[in-house]
Formats: C-alpha cells, structure tokens, sequence
C-alpha cells in the first residue's frame, strides 16, 4: 500500500505540537504539580497524530504517562468540543467497570492552556486505524470483533439512572434533535453547496425514528476509537465521548455498521472502510452476521428502518467532517490531514441518499 494511503502511518502514535495548538508547558506543571498526586517533572508533550476534533496530547513524566484532552482554540460550533461531558461520562462509566481510561482532572479554567482541559490515565495496547484490522489472523480478527460488537452491547445495557446520568440527554425526539443540530452545523461551517445534503435536510425530519428505547450512547463507536489489549483481541478502553449522551441506541449501532458501507477513498482520509477486505481480512464478520449477535445480546428482533437509520447516520458523518473542513479553513484544525475530510463529504452525503432512496425517499 502506498504511505499516502496508510491510515496506520498517517494517523497512529504522536508527533510533535502543531504550533497553533501549543500551549505554556510550564503553566501546566506547575498546576497539575497542585492538583495531582505523585506528579513531577520534567514533562515531555507531544500530540496525538490522529484526534480530529478534541486535540490530544501524551504527556510523559519520569515516573508515567498521562492523556489530555482540550477543546482547540478559537471560535468553536455551538455544543462542540464538550470535553466536560466527555469527562464526567468517564467518570461513570469507569465506576462502573467499563473499559474507559480512568479520568483524573478536569480543568474549566481556561487560563492554564487557554483552553478547558481534562487528564486521563494512558492505557497501553493497540490501535487499528484500518477498520479490518490488518495483520490479525482469522481467530483474532473474529474475537475482536465480538468484542466490539459485546462492548456496544454493554454500554447500551446501561440504566443511565444507575449510573448518574439520568440528566444526561434527553432522549424523547433524539434523531429528530441530531439532525436540526447537525443541520445547523453544517450550515454553520458549509464550504461548498452539495444537493443531497439539501435533500436529506428536507427529507429526514419527516421520517425520523421516534420508537427506540433510551440508553446512553457514544455516538462515534468505531474500532479506531478503541484501545486494543496489546496480545489479546479485546477492547481495553473506549475513547473520545464527545458525542455521548442518552439518546437512541439503535442510531448509535446503526453507526458502528456504517463501516461495512463506507465508501472507499484513495487518500487515507475518511474513517476507512470495510468494503474490498472479505477476501484479505479472513475472520471478518458479514453485517448481517454481526447485527444478529447484537440483537441476541439485546434481547431484540431485529433493528427496524434501518435504511433510515444508516441515512440518517451518513448525512451526520457528512456534517462532521463538514465541521472538520470549516475549522481546516479558520486554521483551528487538530489533524494535519483534516483537509482530507473536506474531500469526504460529498461521498458520505452521495451515500446517505442511496440508503434515503432504499428507504423511499
């Protein structure tokens, strides 16, 4: 494969901060010094190669190593960047034993970096930037898989009162909710005029799901945004909760399949694609195959108006990379390639009014 193309070279590891998102390293020793047991200099920073919205940093000590989490600065989407609720989620969920890194600090004050913050543990293991997670013998592949698959499951077992979180999201017209919201914002950050977007912003309202149960959601479950046990084939930890909140499960899964639609990109921008690895990724599961282990492990049927569903999560997907191309163009980007995402929202929005017409739209 060409380096261009290599998601896992293009995204995975750290390099050094991009001079917009640099901050004063020594304002922030000298708060966490105060703030956080046992924490001592010299303090290292690099960047996260791939965040894309929240930018990333590994924080390095003599004695451990440390994630944060900030919104970037600049003008910010209105509800973007929630990095508060990414933290107290975590918070949550880490109570109650699901694989989240466990959360340490949360910063408000934006005179420590210039921006809200919070501090995580770092969790060592794997990242798979291809979704078909080359490399992987078939057994493996199988296996991480079904762990995805049982984390998702998981989460949306939750009673989000039992967790503290029942203030968390209002769950009552959900999709409805997602598409006004990410219609706006895509009308907020739009670079170019693309038909199906004016389409799908027509046509969705009207056939929004409203009958699925509430549970909290991540809202951008995908392997890439999984830490994988370094040896084993299982999720250790689930990243980057931004989009969380309790809302509509079966738009949250119906999210994670968009993988096996994706469309295919030469560039290694997008999120990569599951489409054109049947024959090279042995193990994989078929769609269907996953959604009935899913249903099983839910108790449910079936996922009814799924073409509206996978519509319905295309057209979002091409809104945040909208979002994505809107902070490439005020220079607020977090990712080096973020520009490649601009070229991945006609595509997303082209992919989004196929499943509209499968829905007869």
């Amino acid at each position: 494969m060409n380096a261009a193309m290599d998601r896992q070279s293009l995204f995975a590891g750290t390099r050094s901060v991009a001079q917009a998102l640099q901050f004063d390293s020594a304002r922030l020793k000298t708060y966490l010094s105060g703030k956080l047991e046992g924490f001592a200099g010299p303090l290292k920073i690099e960047q996260f190669k791939g965040g894309q919205s929240n930018p990333t940093y590994r924080l390095e000590t003599r004695d451990a190593r440390y994630v944060l989490r900030r919104k970037p600065p600049g003008p910010l989407l209105p509800s973007a960047h929630a990095i508060e609720r990414e933290y107290r989620v975590t918070a949550a969920l880490h109570r109650s034993g699901f694989p989240v890194p466990r959360p340490l600090i949360l910063c408000e004050d934006s005179t420590v970096i210039g921006t809200a913050f919070y501090l995580m543990e770092h969790v060592e293991g794997r990242v798979f930037w291809e979704p078909h997670a080359p490399g992987l013998p078939a057994a493996e592949r199988r296996a991480l898989f079904d762990s995805l698959n049982e984390t998702i499951a998981r989460l949306h077992s939750f009673d989000p009162l039992a967790l503290g979180l029942g203030d968390f999201g209002r769950p009552e017209g959900y999709v409805s909710r997602q598409i006004k919201r990410w219609s706006e914002q895509y009308r907020a950050s739009q670079t170019q005029k693309i038909d199906e977007m004016e389409r799908l912003m027509e046509w969705l309202p009207q056939v929004a799901p409203t009958h699925s149960q509430a549970a909290l959601i991540h809202g951008d479950y995908r392997l890439d945004n999984c830490i994988i046990h370094s040896k084993e084939p299982q999720v250790l930890a689930v990243l980057d909760w931004e989009l969380s909140t309790i809302g509509d499960p079966m738009a949250d899964f119906t999210y994670h399949l968009m993988q096996w639609h994706m469309p295919e990109n030469s560039d290694g921008g997008g999120v990569g694609s599951l489409k054109g690895h049947e024959s090279d990724a042995p193990g994989l599961p078929s769609i269907t195959d996953y959604i009935e282990v899913y249903c099983a492990r839910r108790g449910l049927s079936a996922i009814p108006e799924l073409n509206i569903y996978l519509a319905y999560n295309f057209f979002r997907l091409a809104a945040i990379f909208q979002g994505i191309a809107g902070r490439v163009r005020d220079g607020t980007a977090a990712n080096p390639h973020a520009a490649m995402m601009e070229r991945q929202v006609r595509p997303m929005a082209a992919k989004a009014w196929e499943f509209a017409k499968e829905a007869r739209a």
